[in-house]
């Protein structure tokens, strides 16, 4: 018996239908099917196409093609010339257009596209927390947004969200006694974000977070004096990257990165 063979059609790359139907012919352990991939079929001349292959060579068609009109095409096609041909994925559509009320797009590679999405997401997250807080340099000129600020200034979870936003984040703090890496003054000024704060405000922030670290809140960290002290060298260090300053004091992190992204997205 000669080797049977499949064409799998898609209006995308075919991996989904591929996938499927090698998860079937892997039930026949005695037997042995050639699967060809047929990618991209888009127009009826293609639908053709296949079916003249598929008659000539005795094949079998499994396919998933989201548009209805090709989709019923193929079918007719398929029928007329006495092929067998396998819609994977036009039932389930259909199905549950009818069952919840839903319009579908009718798009091909939309599955493609979500995992390429999700990918960039999870790669923007590792970014993030690879080049969080200053911890290397090299970052900062591999980032699509470079934050700065002194401590407390939601510099990280403001990098976290961001990242979910598909954008890679390098966060930089700023402290007196420490030169900012110089990188910083490479990176083009619409792609840095400076982070200011009310110095009252943030002493309360630091106060909590020496309390709930079970330290007194008398330490220099928290003294009025040292915060303005830090917050005069942050405005120095933003005036020379001449990069665009954002008041976080009273703002949620949703809203300061909604108006980054704003920034961002304008320049």
């Amino acid at each position: 018996m000669d080797t049977p063979i499949i064409y799998v059609v898609s209006d995308s790359v075919g991996e989904t239908a591929e996938l499927v139907t090698k998860a079937a012919v892997s039930q026949f352990v005695d037997s042995n099917f050639s699967i060809e991939r047929i990618p991209y079929v888009e127009d009826e001349a293609n639908v053709d196409e296949v079916i003249s292959l598929a008659k000539l060579n005795q094949a079998i068609i499994a396919y998933t093609l989201v548009r209805p009109k090709i989709r019923e095409y193929m079918k007719e096609q398929a029928d007329k010339e006495n092929i067998f041909a396998f819609d994977i994925i036009g039932p389930l559509i259909n199905n549950l257009q009818q069952r919840f009320n839903l319009k579908p797009v009718h798009e091909p590679g939309l599955v493609r596209k979500l995992d390429e999405d999700y990918f960039k997401r999870v790669e923007a997250i590792e970014f993030a927390v690879k080049y969080d807080d200053g911890r290397d340099p090299r970052g900062i000129l591999r980032a699509d947004i470079v934050l700065v600020g002194v401590s407390r200034t939601c510099k990280t979870p403001l990098s976290q969200y961001l990242a979910h936003k598909r954008f890679k984040v390098a966060n930089v703090p700023l402290v007196p006694e420490v030169e900012p890496p110089e990188e910083l003054f490479l990176v083009p000024p619409e792609k840095c974000i400076g982070l200011k704060i009310q110095p009252e405000k943030l002493n309360h922030i630091r106060k909590e977070r020496l309390k709930s670290l079970g330290l007194g809140d008398h330490a220099i960290y928290a003294n009025l004096e040292r915060i303005k002290e830090e917050l005069q060298y942050f405005d120095g260090v933003v005036e020379k990257l001449k990069c665009p300053v954002i008041d976080v004091t009273n703002k949620a992190v949703e809203e300061t990165a909604n108006t980054i992204i704003n920034l961002i997205q304008k320049k």
